[in-house]
């Protein structure tokens, strides 16, 4: 049998194990609340990080792409017309700025060399190759120039360099800060450069 004391020793101790109070309950959701709201906010620079990496590796796949046509066209691209050549692409066009006066000849005809029976000339084969590359390159890469200079000394060594404006995602208040003082900064309008000696 309980003494009296032991038993009110008890029923302190039923009193205690009552379960949580309502405080409790409020601080353990704002936890659990601003922890999920860290993790959100991961998964979105993720999300992010991802779409770049797509992007730049879209750039690299491209520029090699680019760089495999030259080398199977080594007649136009080893002789002298690409010599000193500045060759620019934006959205579905392809332009020489510089040089190379017989391919701007065939870039403005706009040969289309499709025929099994009747091949192109290499000029044309050039031309028509930067053609399609600049067409393929436009819903890849948004708001892209590609600039494909070459040397001036025979066999002509090129270089491809891509740029392209992504979405940038501001991780932090300095990234922010930085972003908001150079809306065009260098991390937002990447670039891609290859050398190439077809």
């Amino acid at each position: 049998m309980l003494t009296a004391r032991q038993r009110r020793r008890l029923n302190r101790g039923a009193g205690d194990g009552r379960g949580f109070s309502l405080l409790e309950v409020m601080v353990a959701l704002v936890v659990l609340c601003l922890g999920l709201l860290g993790i959100l906010k991961l998964e979105a620079a993720a999300i992010s990080s991802t779409t770049v990496a797509a992007k730049r590796s879209l750039a690299a796949l491209e520029a090699s792409s680019l760089a495999a046509t030259m080398h199977l066209n080594r007649g136009y691209w080893t002789k002298a017309d690409p010599s000193n050549a500045i060759i620019t692409m934006q959205g579905t066009t392809a332009v020489v700025t510089a040089g190379a006066p017989n391919l701007a000849n065939s870039l403005a005809a706009g040969p289309v060399c499709t025929s099994t029976v009747t091949p192109c000339a290499v000029t044309d084969m050039a031309a028509y190759d930067l053609s399609q590359w600049a067409l393929l390159l436009q819903p890849l890469l948004p708001n892209y120039t590609a600039v494909v200079a070459c040397g001036a000394v025979t066999p002509v060594s090129c270089t491809i360099n891509i740029n392209w404006n992504e979405n940038a995602v501001a991780i932090n208040k300095q990234a922010a800060a930085a972003q908001a003082a150079n809306p065009n900064a260098t991390f937002e309008n990447p670039s891609y450069t290859l050398y190439v000696e077809p």
